[in-house]
């Protein structure tokens, strides 16, 4: 008889709590899809993904875990479209490569993913990186050996000889060489079509192509179309045998113009975008991924002697500065916006401002948030798992103290971060 109660209490404790999974009650949950916010909701979480989105709050008795976030505005994890993981901007950044071994740059990045993971950032998109190392850091996030945000990776953008992408330029005459498609430089359609490959073959999960000059690149012009009609279109063609999407580095109107036609899924940075490059991408559903927050930091340093070298300054100068008013007038025609910043140019975790910076540009501050949920999710092609707080998604879930409708300043400090059902920032 003295046994029997012994004996319930510890078939119980075995058995554990009555609920596996972990309970967060949110005061107030920003439904993304619906652009609305909910009032005092239950969120219930369970082997990763959101099992329960109920109206009030249930009772956390029996639940494994509990979150009271009921002064808190819950959101779905932020997804940030253009990020360089394994680098940050710096005076020193052109000659690291000649010190840095891959596991260094591995190592270092680790701290850059921690950040941006903890600013409300669970997945980004790294757009260009060398010697497979955000491809690899992709693989560990996943594997549970690092912390940091899910990474879908372009590997090694696509340029031409002496284009935005080619790794040699500025190098002396001995070290120049000639880099082909292995290194994602390439010269007519055929070319083009077998570095398509070659990323596939590395295991990427898009494609990056730089369709104009670029801003850090060590070469004269930021603006100029790099790619012929016959190698945009062999790219996009091949990318869609091999089931990637393809981003599109541009600044200049007539890249631009080239690839959108060709029919690319988005146009990054966009600075010289026109009335015409506008109707063109809402004719044909490309989207714009604006990255304001790249423009303003090169804007901003290009004024300290030294910064940058003598032939990036100028350009960092000039189009930096001019981001910001493109955008506005991309989201006054109603181009489609996903959220990017360029994040690697500017100081990783400080993917947030570009909120800031889209809501002083006109944008209300849900369109910002939704930029950067279902938005991105839907360019990523992964809204049926990403972008929003509905059953069945992966628990990617932010939340702020106070309402960032009211003031989109708060989301540069958030205060809580779930990834895959774990709270990575409590």
């Amino acid at each position: 008889m003295t046994l029997r109660p012994f004996l319930l209490t510890a078939a119980l404790a075995l058995m554990g709590p009555a609920h596996a999974d972990t309970l967060i009650h949110a005061g107030r949950l920003l439904d993304a899809e619906q652009g609305q916010v909910l009032e005092q909701m239950s969120i219930v979480v369970k082997d990763k993904r959101i099992a329960e989105v109920k109206a009030g709050y249930l009772d956390p008795k029996g639940y494994a875990g509990y979150h009271d976030l009921k002064a808190y505005t819950v959101m779905p994890g932020f997804i940030d479209m253009h990020v360089h993981v394994t680098g940050e901007q710096s005076p020193t950044s052109y000659s690291e490569g000649f010190f840095l071994n891959p596991a260094d740059v591995a190592l270092r990045s680790t701290v850059y993913l921690k950040r941006t993971l903890d600013a409300g950032f669970t997945t980004v998109r790294d757009l260009g990186d060398a010697d497979g190392v955000a491809i690899s850091l992709r693989n560990a996030i996943s594997k549970g050996y690092v912390v940091g945000p899910r990474i879908f990776a372009s590997g090694l953008a696509i340029g031409t000889t002496g284009g935005h992408a080619d790794p040699t330029n500025g190098y002396n005459n001995a070290l120049r060489g000639d880099p082909g498609p292995a290194m994602g430089v390439v010269n007519g359609a055929d070319e083009a079509r077998k570095a398509v490959r070659q990323r596939y073959k590395e295991g990427a999960d898009l494609i990056k192509i730089t369709g104009t000059g670029g801003v850090l690149s060590l070469a004269k012009s930021g603006l100029n179309p790099q790619f012929m009609d016959d190698e945009v279109k062999a790219i996009v063609e091949t990318a869609k045998d091999y089931g990637f999407a393809v981003a599109v580095h541009a600044h200049g109107k007539e890249g631009m113009l080239r690839a959108v036609k060709a029919g690319v899924d988005s146009i990054e940075h966009g600075t010289y975008m026109d009335d015409e490059v506008m109707a063109a991408m809402k004719q044909r559903g490309t989207w714009y991924v604006p990255t304001i927050s790249a423009g303003k930091f090169v804007a901003e340093k290009a004024m300290t002697d030294g910064y940058f070298p003598e032939v990036v300054r100028p350009k960092a100068a000039t189009i930096g500065v001019l981001i910001q008013n493109t955008f506005a007038r991309a989201y006054k025609a109603g181009v489609k916006i996903a959220f990017g910043t360029d994040t690697g140019v500017g100081p990783h975790g400080s993917n947030a401002r570009e909120f800031v910076y889209m809501v002083e540009a006109g944008m209300p501050a849900m369109a910002a948030i939704q930029s950067a949920t279902v938005n991105a999710a839907q360019l990523l092609r992964q809204d049926q798992d990403l972008g929003s707080i509905k059953v069945g998604k992966f628990a990617d879930i932010v939340a702020v103290r106070g309402d960032p409708l009211k003031d989109i300043r708060l989301l540069v400090q958030i205060g809580f971060v779930m990834k895959d059902g774990a709270v990575v920032k409590p």
